[in-house]
């Protein structure tokens, strides 16, 4: 059996590995390894590793990293505790590859740590582009320490080539996320109502935003905008989900908390829904408000418009049921207004989200188990010749 190592350090991370870790788990082939860490074994984040066990699956270990602050020098900290903890867990389990999602901090470091230890890592979601976010160098340099590439279009592809990276390495798959969507039953909005309380109203908006981390210092600032906004729509039931654990984070959440507070009949918030309630949530709401790459890859399949503030998500291939903004008071409530009304929605069935694909997770299967022997040593592919 190949040893395959999965680390996920978030709620949203877990829930588009979903569908890949339960085939994983069920194929004979592979002897499956997740690792948990980051913002999983945090209380004041749900301690969400709960879910990931009581969806069955084992988790071989736990690394604890987050300091209790977000600021770049804390973060910073605690890459190095993780550094640690990795370096003795790949030299003790040694796995045959590590795969890793995305572009957070917490997989930059496991990526070190298995560079370091000549193991072969395969990479989803690279070659995408977050010019407002620090996620996007993370992510070019995941790539460039990986040697097997699963993306989600074929722009992302050719970028991965770009930078250097052997065509034979890189496959376009899609979007794992998508997959989950289509293999659940999502919620319907009587069963929301009764598990999370929320009071439907004439127009609902599902709010979810993040800091800009190239761009931390108006973190407030834009926030306080998108929270103006927010104000000035009446009969609407405001569904905040809370901020990763990046640089200011906290600041958003606590920003929230007192919104909710002041506006407790019109707004509702919720540290960690799971991936199921979240898509549901998306699926029953009139728009999705924020910065979350959520509103780019999964929205459009449900056929719910976005409003994607500021330069977070710039770069990103879109759905044209993707509106942007800036993180103006005035701008954000124009954007809202279009996106929910009766013009826009007619045009939202004959959009296609670019990241939809057929059998994501069974052809990443199919593409590990062709490539049981991965050489290390990889060839610069210069993207002229």
């Amino acid at each position: 059996m190949k040893k395959i190592c999965v680390v996920t350090g978030s709620r949203a991370e877990y829930g588009l590995l979903f569908c890949l870790l339960k085939k994983l788990k069920e194929d004979s082939d592979f002897d499956l390894r997740i690792v948990a860490t980051g913002m999983h074994l945090s209380s004041e984040f749900g301690l969400t590793y709960k879910a990931i066990e009581s969806d069955g699956f084992k988790i071989h270990k736990k690394i604890e990293m987050l300091i209790s602050s977000d600021s770049p020098s804390a973060i910073t900290k605690s890459m190095a505790v993780a550094q640690i903890t990795f370096a003795d867990y790949f030299k003790d389990h040694r796995p045959d590859l590590i795969l890793l999602l995305g572009d957070r901090y917490e997989m930059l470091v496991a990526a070190i740590a298995g560079l370091m230890a000549c193991i072969p890592m395969a990479h989803i979601h690279g070659g995408e582009l977050t010019e407002g976010a620090i996620d996007e160098s993370i992510r070019h340099s995941i790539t460039k320490m990986s040697h097997l590439h699963f993306v989600s279009t074929e722009l992302y592809r050719k970028r991965v080539v770009q930078l250097g990276e052997e065509p034979n390495r890189v496959f376009n798959v899609g979007a794992l996320g998508l997959e989950y969507m289509k293999e659940i039953s999502l919620l319907t909005r009587k069963e929301l109502s009764a598990q999370l309380g929320i009071e439907w109203k004439h127009a609902n908006l599902l709010v979810t935003f993040h800091p800009e981390t190239l761009n931390a210092k108006d973190t407030k600032k834009h926030f306080e905008e998108l929270l103006s906004a927010l104000s000035s729509f009446e009969n609407t039931q405001i569904i905040f989900t809370k901020a990763n654990a990046d640089s200011f984070g906290r600041e958003i959440n606590t920003m929230i908390d007192f919104y909710v507070e002041k506006h407790s009949t019109s707004a509702c918030v919720y540290t960690s829904l799971g991936s199921k309630r979240y898509l549901s949530l998306m699926g029953q709401v009139d728009a999705v408000i924020g910065n979350s790459s959520s509103g780019i890859i999964e929205a459009p399949s449900l056929k719910i418009p976005t409003v994607n503030i500021g330069e977070r998500q710039k770069g990103r291939v879109q759905a044209e049921s993707v509106f942007n903004c800036a993180p103006v008071s005035a701008s954000i409530c124009e954007a809202i207004r279009y996106v929910i009304s009766s013009e826009f929605k007619r045009k939202l069935d004959d959009i296609k989200n670019p990241y939809e694909q057929n059998e994501t997770s069974g052809r990443i299967i199919k593409i590990l188990k062709g490539h049981s022997d991965i050489a290390l040593i990889k060839k610069f592919y210069d993207f002229d010749r």
